[in-house]
């Protein structure tokens, strides 16, 4: 089941949300966050990452849904509105990854993109 934050066009998967607490309840500090961004590289010019991280910036946009939260700042959230953000984990791999709508060329690891 996603949440869809409708202000924001940003859905969080129970999924993403169920691996972060469980990622921060072994970092033993309750303000860490998940913070995505954007950066030049890749196969296809923009690639995504993720960092825990216990701040936010005045220019952040910050998204509370299942007692955890998802950092993104002002440009990188210019890129993944209408995305969904999900936890995917299965015998190849395990990672947090981003369904960009907005992507018109993808790779096959599913961090680069372009616009």
């Amino acid at each position: 089941m996603e949440y869809y934050m409708k202000s924001f066009n940003l859905t969080f998967t129970k999924a993403a949300a169920k691996k972060l607490k469980k990622i921060i309840n072994n970092e033993n500090n309750v303000n860490m966050k998940l913070r995505i961004y954007i950066i030049g590289g890749g196969c296809n010019g923009l690639k995504y990452k993720f960092i825990l991280d216990d701040k936010v910036n005045d220019n952040d946009f910050v998204f509370d849904k299942f007692g955890v939260f998802l950092v993104v700042d002002e440009f990188t959230f210019q890129y993944i509105i209408g995305s969904s953000i999900d936890y995917i984990e299965n015998i190849i791999e395990s990672k947090f990854s981003v369904l960009n709508p907005n992507a018109k060329v993808t790779c096959g690891c599913g961090f680069s993109f372009n616009i």
